[in-house]
C-alpha cells in the first residue's frame, strides 16, 4: 500500500469517526473531541501535500471525506 493510499485511509477513518460522533443516535459529543477529528484529516493533508501537492491533497481529501461520509466502512 502506497503512503498516499495509508494517509487516504486514515482520513476516511476519521471522517467517519467524526461522522457518527455528530450523527449517531444519543451519542453527545464535545466540540473538542470533533475539533480533534478535524485537526486529524489536516495534518494527514497536510502529509499528503508533501507527496502529491496542495491541489492534488485537497482533491484527495475532499473525495475521500465525501466517499467515507456517503459509503462508511468502503
Amino acid at each position: 500500500m502506497s503512503e498516499v493510499e495509508k494517509l487516504r485511509e486514515k482520513i476516511a477513518l476519521e471522517c467517519q469517526a467524526m461522522h457518527r460522533l455528530m450523527y449517531d443516535f444519543a451519542i453527545v459529543s464535545k466540540h473538542e473531541t470533533i475539533a480533534h477529528h478535524y485537526d486529524a484529516i489536516a495534518g494527514y493533508q497536510g502529509q499528503l501535500e508533501s507527496l502529491v501537492g496542495n491541489v492534488e491533497a485537497s482533491l484527495i481529501t475532499a473525495e475521500t471525506y465525501v466517499n467515507a461520509i456517503e459509503r462508511p466502512g468502503l
